[in-house]
């Protein structure tokens, strides 16, 4: 049983930064490309940036040169640095594996921007 705990998110003003990050557990488990994902409301979750375990990024053109995905293998845990913040960006945020993500989400961390 796979655990994802997501932690960091909060309310900032358009401009500003916060840092998510994801401490990840379980019998067995290994997460070999780690993503964030969000989901707004009315909208379908979307992969944001993911990492491989050796370092290896991506991001969606939405984000790219804003935020920034880390992850330290040694503690299971995946970071997601957010600078230069948008409206847009409001969003709750998970993480998961990627491509194929495990079927239990955790519960996600809400971050809103307002303008």
């Amino acid at each position: 049983q796979v655990q994802l705990v997501e932690s960091g998110g909060g309310l900032v003003q358009a401009g500003g930064s916060l840092s998510l990050s994801c401490a990840a557990s379980g019998s067995g488990f290994r997460l070999n490309v780690a993503g964030w994902y969000r989901q707004a409301p009315g909208k379908q979750r979307e992969l944001v940036a993911s990492i491989t375990r050796g370092g290896v990024t991506y991001y969606a053109d939405s984000v790219k040169g804003r935020f920034t995905i880390s992850r330290d293998n040694t503690k299971n845990t995946v970071y997601l640095q957010m600078n230069s913040l948008k409206p847009e960006d409001t969003a709750v945020y998970y993480c998961n594996a990627v491509p194929t993500p495990y079927d239990s989400w955790g519960l996600g961390t809400q971050v809103t921007v307002s303008s």
